[in-house]
């Protein structure tokens, strides 16, 4: 596949959303949540959903894990400058995902099912490789 040119610049390949391509931080997040569907289906859990977008935000992966239905946050990292995966998962970004899994519930008529919220944390080396990958399961509760 070959670049598309504009103006002498080339460009993301033909077919690629304006702008995604060429963001390295997308194609990392992308990546670390590949890596981190693979890790989760070896565990077992099978993968109901990705990039789920609805009204107030998007749900990295919602998976099956023997009857409990699993809202995946993931986050992936090359450094710690920012502090570990796990730390951006914030008390407000904690709130913030209990109200678009009760959404999503809500969506598919799924209420009263047994549901928990795992992090998977993703670290890259310097050359973008997953150098180390963790499944946090029942990382937080719902409040």
């Amino acid at each position: 596949m070959t670049a598309q040119t504009r103006g002498g610049v080339a460009g993301p390949p033909a077919g690629s959303p304006p702008g995604r391509a060429a963001d390295p931080r997308r194609r990392r997040a992308r990546q670390g949540e590949d890596a981190a569907a693979a890790a989760l289906r070896e565990r077992g859990y099978r993968i109901v959903a990705r990039n789920v977008r609805l009204r107030r935000g998007e749900l990295d992966i919602v998976a099956d894990d023997r009857g409990t239905l699993v809202f995946v946050e993931v986050k992936t990292r090359r450094s710690r400058a920012y502090g570990t995966p796990a730390e951006a998962v914030t008390p407000a970004k904690q709130r913030a995902l209990a109200t678009l899994a009760l959404a999503y519930l809500a969506r598919r008529g799924l209420h009263g099912r047994v549901c928990r919220f795992d992090v998977v944390e993703v670290w890259l080396d310097t050359a973008d490789r997953v150098a180390r990958l963790e499944v946090l399961r029942d990382a937080f509760a719902a409040s």
